[in-house]
């Protein structure tokens, strides 16, 4: 069953997101108005796992330590590590990052690759009853190795493991899987002392909790463990270098800008000299060339600033100064939820960016840290910016930007940014966020519940494998685990567990319909709530990570990871929200300033439509493009509905602000010039002029199957969304034709290919078996190695298998990538790929690259669906279409429909790209033969391959009318012809086509053949009435050959050639054939049974010889002596 959505589930599930409120490389790419970006939002994309779960090595790590802080607890957190050369293409870490998450005594660690996949890259740590303190894992790399550093309630850790530059011999790698670093984190002995150290002062009694901390690598190799402890101090916990021998130290930065060395950590009461509004809520490190910098914010609402080489406190500053209002109020209750975030570079110098949580007012201030003469720090004010959300999760500073995620105020994920120096309106730039699956699914009355719920559970952009294992395991009470079941395996589990569910609640035997019906809902509903749940929980936001290297913008959260893309403008405006719209002065999309009014203004009227428009209205849109109804009729059909009822005069209102656009013909194009993916005809994939170290490079760029899905589901969401935009302006200019105006009338082209593309970018790959009947070009061979736990869509093995390649190689071929070093900068390069994809994917484009794959594939219904749906308005690859339908019957045991599309395609053969390739493979087009006629050779190649011999003779004998100045292709088409009706046992047929063969030696080939094939099936009464006109000699040449060359007493063919001349009345030559088989007998076979066949050849040479004329009547026998005459 092919998974896909109908509008009807998804227009309201889209627009909930409506409410989330060195030199780079240039990428060359083809003419495509979706090229055009606007970097002004973002939209997010799940990047769910690809297997059904993924596979944590489970390490405990017993310090023996006891649970001493009682009820104290941390909030769960997660964090993100980038390769500092992750944004070179020429490096073994390109695209390359780390990211973890906690929760309570146990850390997790996941590297990841878009470049290749990445093996044993998952593993859980449990510190048991070591609690992960926030900020308490910190990444960093140095020339040979990776350092984690692991800071809990009881006890610090340093994981040291090889970089992956040490794990290969050259940043040269081409294999398609690769080790993780953490292959080999289980030799490591965690409880070594070099590893693992346990504090002192938190096994003291009676003992207090830190409340956050922060750890770095120092110059000289050291680990550095800072702790805020509860009375207000800092404590930091040195561990010499992991290759050189030291002891621990621990000392604590005072208020009192003193360094002391402790044996333990003396209470707050006892010390008497801390307060707990001193105590540091948030802390972050920068290192220096000769010293590092400890920031604390406070809960008294101040920054201090700590030199740990000078043990003092080298700057207060109380950050009330910076609000504009109400200061008192908020001095007077405790911080709890500001944050601080540090941004380093060598143009900016060191900014600090701190969140002030103040209900209903909360800001962010970013500051810039500036030194003076004798060691003394000021800082200067950047910028304060302010937000009405209210529950921030965490934000990251970077050069130009703060991104900042929340939970609004249902718990849902609100992603924004903005720029804290060139903001002018102070309004932050919105992230369209994947919003939850929807809490109802709805079920048509003549719709199967069970297979509705299956589509929507296990559609590619809606839950997690691992959301449905945890409901299936709190379904089945727990009593099983499953961790290997594929994807298909875990439907048809689900589907046990929920009818066997549903039976054994059944306490009546019979049941209407109807009523069973409701009960199928009931309890599928119930399922799907329960895997909603798991949803929700495990796409809970913990952290914000951004790759320095390469600008990519991550989401971590409890049970996967998300990416943000850049939206393109067209998509930018149709998902914006009214008070961004309102807010838009102008539009990339149009240069003139009154068309950019048009253009917003058209854009609002769209958005009005979508929301005034009906669930069962939209399902008869999306019901009238799956079913090729003419969209236009049903738009107006819904148009009709609308106005019927209309009772808040919505119709009304959108009339009234279309009045305002002074030329909606052109607003109308120029949105439709935005969403017309149409390319070059030409599109040159060779990377010419590039290494072998740089193509190797390429051929892995965005190859892993994590990038596949991310990049695939990004075509996915922008079809969807570009689908709803079409259908929207389809309405819209209904209204328009309805009150006289006349505007474009393209949209429903549109609608169709955009609507093609979202449904097809959610069909399942069918995973058959490969067929390789066709020499195509290498790059449709499937080399695939993803997990087949969760079958990729067949965009993404399109992805994989083909159209990564031509992508790549057409964005950098005229690049000087080795000699510019040059960066993977993320929002350009995945905005290039995802155009050049969509591009490969628009039908009217010349090139065929994805229904080929599909073909090579064997995706067979997917491919028939596909021609299906674009064969009433595509004009492009008529023929290409017709010659892969006819491969997909012949797939389905149809093969006279297949014959009659390969027929029609040969008309189209010396016009289309992927039909002239099909003919060129082959060693004939070397020669002068006729495109049509080497078209006609592969199809029938393709027929015996399968084996169909009638539809050889068929579509052989219409290429013979082909080939009427072509006397090599027809002797090959007749020779066909003549094979196919032997083997059927058509023998007069197969004589004829023989006679009709212009070649003499092919003639004689098959003439030999036709001799062997009926004396061998004992059909000589054939054999002898033929007439072989003109062939007579080579005949009997053929079977006095025959004849003496095998055995006498198992063949006939004595007796064959003597019926044959018989049957002509050659008597003299039939008594010579009996004769010489008397003689071979009388030598060869010397028993009485041959004694008795040599006197019954004499007597019929003589009754032969008889009916000669008297002058004729002998025989000339050769023999050693002189010649004898009978």
């Amino acid at each position: 069953m092919y998974i896909y959505m109908r509008f009807s589930e998804v227009v309201h599930w889209l627009f909930k997101c409506l409410k989330g409120g060195s030199a780079a490389i240039s990428p060359r790419v083809h003419r495509g108005k979706m090229a055009v970006v606007l970097e002004k939002s973002y939209i997010e994309i799940c990047g769910f796992e690809r297997e059904s779960l993924l596979r944590f090595r489970q390490i405990t790590l017993n310090l023996g330590v006891g649970l001493h802080f009682g009820g104290v607890k941390y909030a769960d957190s997660a964090g993100g590590f980038s390769y500092e050369d992750s944004g070179k293409l020429l490096s073994v870490t390109s695209n390359r990052f780390i990211h973890w998450s906690t929760s309570g005594d146990t850390v997790q660690f996941v590297e990841q690759s878009l470049d290749t996949n990445l093996l044993n890259n998952s593993v859980r740590l449990h510190i048991p009853n070591c609690l992960l303190l926030p900020g308490g894992v910190c990444i960093q790399e140095t020339l040979n190795n990776v350092i984690i550093l692991i800071v809990t309630s009881q006890s610090v850790h340093r994981l040291v493991l090889p970089h992956p530059t040490r794990m290969y011999r050259s940043d040269l790698v081409t294999e398609l899987q690769m080790q993780s670093i953490f292959t080999d984190i289980g030799k490591l002995n965690l409880n070594e002392p070099a590893h693992s150290y346990v504090l002192p002062f938190a096994q003291a009694v009676p003992a207090s909790a830190p409340s956050t901390s922060a750890a770095w690598i120092s110059h000289q190799g050291e680990a550095v463990f800072a702790l805020a402890s509860p009375s207000g101090s800092i404590t930091a916990v040195t561990l010499p270098a992991h290759d050189q021998d030291g002891t621990v130290s621990i000392q604590e930065l005072k208020q009192s800008s003193m360094m002391q060395r402790l044996a333990g950590w003396m209470p707050t009461a006892i010390r008497g000299d801390q307060s707990i509004p001193d105590l540091a809520i948030s802390l972050a490190v920068h290192q220096l060339e000769d010293d590092t910098f400890i920031f604390a914010l406070c809960q008294d609402h101040k920054l201090r600033m700590w030199s740990f080489k000078h043990q003092m406190c080298l700057l207060v500053t109380d950050m009330l100064e910076y609000m504009p209002a109400g200061r008192g109020e908020v001095k007077a209750s405790p911080a709890l939820a500001h944050k601080l975030r540090l941004f380093f570079s060598s143009s900016t110098g060191l900014c600090l960016a701190i969140y002030l949580a103040v209900p209903k007012r909360s800001q962010f201030c970013v500051l810039q840290l500036v030194a003076s003469e004798n060691n003394r720090y000021s800082l200067d004010h950047i910028s304060t910016l302010f937000t009405t959300q209210e529950t921030l999760v965490d934000f990251v500073l970077t050069a130009s930007d703060i991104w900042a995620v929340w939970l609004d105020n249902d718990d849902q994920t609100v992603v924004k940014y903005i720029s804290f120096e060139h903001s002018t309106t102070g309004m932050w730039n919105q992230v369209f966020v994947q919003p939850s699956p929807e809490e109802e699914v709805h079920v048509g009355e003549d719709q199967d519940p069970r297979e509705i719920y299956l589509d929507v559970l296990f559609s590619p952009l809606r839950f997690t494998a691992s959301a449905i294992i945890k409901a299936l395991q709190i379904y089945k009470r727990g009593t099983e685990r499953y961790s290997d079941l594929s994807w298909e395996e875990l439907k048809k589990e689900v589907t046990v567990t929920v009818e066997n569910e549903l039976q054994g609640s059944v306490t009546e035997y019979e049941f209407c319909q109807e009523d069973y019906r409701l009960l199928q809902v009931e309890f599928w509903s119930k399922f799907y709530a329960c895997c909603l749940q798991y949803q929700d929980v495990l796409s809970t936001p913990l952290a914000l990570h951004i790759s320095p290297a390469t600008a990519m913008v991550c989401v971590l959260k409890k049970g996967f990871v998300s990416f943000l893309l850049p939206c393109f403008a067209v998509d930018h405006l149709y998902l914006s929200s009214d008070e961004y719209l309102f807010s838009e002065e102008e539009t990339p999309i149009a240069e003139d300033s009154n068309l950019s009014r048009d253009v917003l203004q058209l854009v609002q009227c769209l958005r009005m439509v979508s929301e005034s428009l009906p669930e069962d209205m939209a399902y008869e849109m999306d019901k009238a493009l799956e079913d090729l109804l003419s969209p236009e009729k049903v738009s107006e059909k819904v148009l009709e509905g609308l106005l019927a009822s209309d009772n808040e005069n919505v119709i009304q209102d959108i009339l009234n602000k279309l009045q305002d656009i002074s030329n909606p013909t052109v607003a109308i194009n120029t949105l439709l010039r935005e969403l017309d993916l149409e390319a070059d005809a030409e599109t040159d994939t060779r990377p010419t002029g590039q290494s072998l170290r740089v193509r190797i490079s390429l051929s892995q760029l965005y190859g892993s199957s994590v990038a596949a899905s991310l990049i695939c589901q990004a075509v996915c969401q922008t079809a969807m969304t570009r689908t709803l935009l079409c259908r929207d302006l389809l309405i819209l200019q209904q209204l328009y034709l309805r009150n006289g105006d006349n505007v474009s009338r393209h949209t429903h082209i549109y609608l169709a290919r955009h609507y093609f593309m979202h449904y097809f970018s959610l069909f399942r790959n069918a995973d058959l078996q490969h067929l390789s009947v066709l020499e195509l070009s290498d790059s449709s061979t499937p080399t695939s190695s993803r997990s087949v736990l969760n079958p990729p869509t067949v965009v993404e093995l399109f992805y994989q298998n083909v159209a990564r390649k031509a992508i790549m190689s057409q964005m950098l071929s005229q690049q000087d990538v080795e000699g510019s070093q040059a960066m993977l900068h993320w929002p350009q390069m995945i905005s290039s790929v995802l155009t050049l994809l969509c591009q490969f994917l628009w039908p009217s484009n010349p090139s065929f690259l994805f229904p080929e794959c599909l073909m090579v594939n064997c995706q067979y219904a997917q491919l028939q669906e596909y021609v299906w749906l674009v064969g009433p308005w595509c004009q492009v690859n008529v023929g290409s279409y017709r010659f892969v339908l006819g491969h997909c019957y012949l797939a389905s045991g149809e093969g006279q429909k297949a014959l009659q599309c390969f027929q029609e395609a040969a008309a189209e053969v010396d016009k289309e790209e992927f039909l002239m390739k099909l003919t060129g493979s082959d060693e004939e087009a070397a020669t002068a033969t006729a495109p049509r006629l080497l078209y006609y050779n592969k199809v029938l190649r393709l027929l015996e391959d399968i084996g169909l011999p009638e539809l050889v003779i068929n579509l052989a004998t219409l290429a013979i009318s082909e080939a009427a100045n072509d006397e090599r292709s027809q002797a090959a088409l007749w020779t066909r012809i003549f094979k196919h009706h032997l083997d059927l046992g058509h023998n007069s047929q197969a004589y004829e086509a023989l006679t009709q063969n212009p070649d003499s030696s092919r003639q004689l080939d098959c003439l030999r053949q036709l001799v062997v094939v009926l004396c061998e099936r004992a059909q000589l009464r054939d054999l002898v009435q033929f007439l072989f006109v003109n062939l007579h000699d080579e005949v009997v040449s053929i079977i006095e050959s025959r004849a003496r060359a095998v055995d006498l007493m198992t063949h006939n063919y004595y007796e064959l050639l003597y019926a044959f001349h018989i049957n002509r009345h050659n008597y003299r030559k039939a008594g010579t054939v009996m004769f010489e088989y008397g003689m071979r007998l009388g030598r060869e076979v010397r028993t009485l049974r041959g004694l008795q066949k040599q006197v019954n050849c004499y007597l019929a040479a003589l009754n032969c010889l008889r009916l000669v004329h008297p002058d004729y009547a002998w025989i000339v026998q050769p023999s050693s002596g002189a010649a004898v005459s009978i």
